[in-house]
């Protein structure tokens, strides 16, 4: 039961880290709640985690797969390590930009709020590699077990962090709309820390094999 509390809190933290930084999604739950109402952008946030935790599911699969052919289990861990270097490259690399960041324009209605959030979430092509990567250290820290509790877990808890930041910008983004810039940067920083951090955790792994 431990490692249940353990792999959802650690699932929670890292999609909830992930989904901080103002972008695609989180500013279109945004624009959404001030342009349709708070009501349209719960309805948008819950299309986009639920997009999110069939991602997730998949992420899962993939591993799961992976892990199960002993050949590829050093593979699996260098494909960790390769999505934790991207990712922490990337948000340095956004963290330094300081253009501010700009809704897009997403014509939404109350009828497809929903199905906005799913589509886009979709588009979002580095969310099943991302999610793969935790996997696989999840999985080498003994914290998922590839059963059916260990997945729901995990699914459910990349879904639920998601949309705690996405429910966060829908109802509370018109405060933080002047400090975007300062909370974008900060957040990335924090966020490229956190991926070389289990990038260096990987390397270790695979050297104490």
């Amino acid at each position: 039961m431990t490692h249940i509390l353990i792999l959802f809190f650690a699932t929670f933290s890292a999609a909830f880290m992930a989904t901080v930084p103002p972008g695609l999604l989180n500013m279109n739950a945004a624009k959404t709640s001030v342009e349709k109402g708070k009501k349209n952008g719960v309805i948008f946030s819950l299309g986009v985690s639920t997009m999110i935790m069939i991602q997730a599911y998949i992420a899962v699969h993939i591993s799961k797969f992976l892990y199960r052919h002993p050949e590829v289990i050093d593979l699996l861990l260098k494909i960790a390590i390769a999505v934790f270097a991207f990712f922490a490259i990337y948000f340095f690399i956004t963290a330094k930009r300081k253009k501010k960041q700009k809704m897009k324009e997403v014509n939404l209605s109350k009828k497809n709020s929903f199905y906005k959030g799913t589509l886009l979430a979709a588009l979002n092509l580095l969310t099943i590699p991302y999610y793969s990567g935790l996997n696989a250290m999840w999985n080498e820290a003994g914290w998922i077990q590839f059963k059916a509790q260990d997945i729901i877990t995990f699914v459910l808890a990349a879904g639920m962090g998601t949309f705690s930041v996405l429910y966060l910008y829908t109802f509370y983004f018109n405060k933080l709309e002047t400090k975007t810039n300062r909370f974008s940067k900060n957040s990335n920083y924090i966020l490229s820390a956190l991926m070389l951090v289990l990038l260096v955790i990987t390397l270790i792994r695979i050297f104490y094999r």
